[in-house]
């Protein structure tokens, strides 16, 4: 069974920047694909930004150019490194385990990311 423990939310004012991570508690992880999601009240999960195995990514075009997604194949840690942090970028962030290989898909707890204007 896949962990996801995910850490470094919190309360941040506009402009300032943090750093999530999430932490998996299985073998697969450096084979797997790692996203972070965000969920604001009343809308569906949406995808932030994702990183292949290789090391590839992707971003939401609100984001980009402002957050960095990466990973820690050694440490079985994917990082969102956010700055220059805006008001819409408050909700509950996820990190995301998808193996196509071993068909698994695992969600973190969530945590709340808040960013006061």
């Amino acid at each position: 069974q896949v962990q996801l423990v995910e850490s470094g939310g919190g309360l941040v004012q506009a402009g300032g920047s943090l750093r999530l991570s999430c932490l998996a508690s299985t073998s697969i992880f450096s084979s797997s694909i790692m996203g972070w999601y965000r969920q604001t009240p009343g809308n569906q999960r949406a995808m932030v930004a994702t990183i292949m195995s290789a090391g590839s990514t992707d971003y939401a075009n609100s984001v980009r150019g402002r957050f960095t997604i990466s990973r820690d194949n050694y440490k079985n840690t994917v990082y969102l490194q956010m700055n220059d942090l805006e008001p819409e970028d408050t909700g509950i962030y996820y990190c995301k385990l998808q193996s196509m290989a071993y068909g698994v898909v695992s969600w973190g707890n969530g945590m709340q990311v808040t960013v006061s204007s």
